[in-house]
């Protein structure tokens, strides 16, 4: 048995890129054109028309890319969980060495796993009630509360309080966080649904919020869960669910009062604009005192037409008809005031709302703070200026061992401000 020393067994020395071009020559010569059968994952189409995607099953994945070209020769929108069959070549992207798969031609092969549970469970529910239109509340116009369903790190708590703060400063938002992605996720929102029931029993609630952003299908699945159905159902108030884009669909959405595209279309659907009550309410009032203007003006003619009727009484009618103006001017009054003390009461409610977004706002900044200071503390620079230095091989490997040099070998010593070639000497 030949040893491992001898020069004839030593391996070829390959370049990176010649490697990575070799591998691409014998893959296609050995499978291209090549057609294969999978789940697509993470479907996503570029501005430049070319889509980028995932085909995967349980044993497996591969990345795929679709130029536009081809794209455009596809007659259905592919959709993350859809089962599809693809014709394309394989080849390898040198500049990071990844194995991808240029599809040329797709066409539909079924329904994705997922879906078929999306299809399966929706028809089991349908068939228990839980979509009944006729079970389904409208939004109440003027809610005393509104309760918020999403993760407190989620872009869509963001959206939504932004957009009650400017169309309903008013009104008190109860949020309830849970995680609204992962195998946790389910019984989290339904943790926190049950949480805000107690809230519109109270009578402080008027309307629930269940929102999350877009996303893949499993980024979503969440929404798919059994036991949240039955939770949204159970729903002492209307409930709006904005989970996703306006192209996503979740078993949450059957089940929910209402359905709003977005997170933030949810949030308008929830409060109408403040700007539009006032408006109301001065029409309201003009046309209180137009009615009582109009009122007053029968009776004086009235007055007037007895006075002259009665001839010699006119000091008395006279008195009369002061006292009806003087009963006008004081009714027309306790109306302006009225609307007055209305305006004030929905100020001094607008004004408890931004002290409350600005106090949240206020806390959310310190801990951002804390959270840079102990990142700043992790900075690998500031070990390095205490006289470390970090060697690297040629190809960039963190050398962290004697064992991994060689007499002669080059290394690249990264120190504080910046960094220097060096050579393994020979040990002594």
């Amino acid at each position: 048995m030949a040893e491992l020393s001898d020069p004839g067994l030593a391996p070829r020395i390959w370049q990176v890129g010649a490697l990575c071009r070799a591998i691409a020559e014998s893959l296609e010569a050995r499978f291209n054109p090549v057609a294969v059968r999978g789940e697509v994952s993470g479907f996503s189409r570029a501005s430049s028309g070319h889509c980028y995607f995932s085909l995967k099953d349980p044993n497996g994945q591969i990345r795929c890319a679709m130029f536009r070209r081809a794209a455009l020769l596809v007659d259905f929108q592919p959709r993350d969980g859809e089962m599809v069959e693809v014709l394309g070549r394989l080849g390898v992207y040198e500049p990071r060495g990844d194995l991808q798969l240029i599809v040329e031609s797709m066409s539909r092969a079924g329904q994705g796993a997922l879906f078929e549970q999306f299809i399966r469970l929706k028809a089991k529910l349908e068939a228990q009630g839980l979509f009944d239109t006729a079970r389904k509340r409208g939004i109440p116009a003027l809610p005393r509360g509104i309760g918020l369903v999403t993760s407190s790190g989620a872009a869509a708590l963001r959206d939504v309080v932004t957009a009650l703060a400017r169309r309903a400063p008013h009104v008190p938002v109860v949020f309830a966080a849970a995680a609204v992605q992962g195998n946790q996720a389910p019984g989290e929102l339904v943790r926190a649904l049950q949480a805000l029931y107690v809230q519109a029993e109270a009578g402080l609630i008027d309307v629930i919020l269940l929102v999350r952003g877009g996303g893949s299908i499993e980024d979503l699945w969440a929404f798919n869960d059994e036991q949240l159905a039955h939770a949204i159902v159970r729903s002492p108030v209307p409930l709006i669910c904005g989970v996703g884009h306006e192209t996503d669909f979740t078993i949450a959405d059957f089940c929910a009062d209402v359905r709003a595209p977005t997170p933030t279309a949810a949030a308008e659907l929830a409060a109408q604009p403040r700007d539009a009550w006032l408006a109301g309410l001065d029409r309201s009032q003009d046309r209180l005192l137009s009615a009582v203007r109009r009122r007053l003006d029968t009776t004086a003619q009235r007055l007037d037409h007895a006075a002259s009727r009665l001839g010699r009484p006119l000091s008395r009618l006279g008195a009369q008809h002061l006292r009806l103006g003087g009963a006008g001017h004081r009714l027309r009054y306790a109306v302006a005031g009225r609307v007055e003390r209305d305006r004030a009461r929905v100020q001094a409610l607008e004004l408890q709302l931004k002290r409350a977004v600005q106090a949240r706002t206020e806390r959310a900044a310190h801990v951002l703070d804390r959270s840079r200071t102990r990142l700043a503390l992790l900075d690998p620079r500031l070990v390095l200026q205490r006289g470390y230095a970090l060697l690297t091989d040629e190809v960039g490997k963190a050398i962290t061992s004697v064992g991994q040099t060689h007499a002669g070998q080059a290394l690249r010593a990264t120190l504080a401000d910046g960094a220097v070639a060096v050579t393994v000497a020979p040990p002594p």
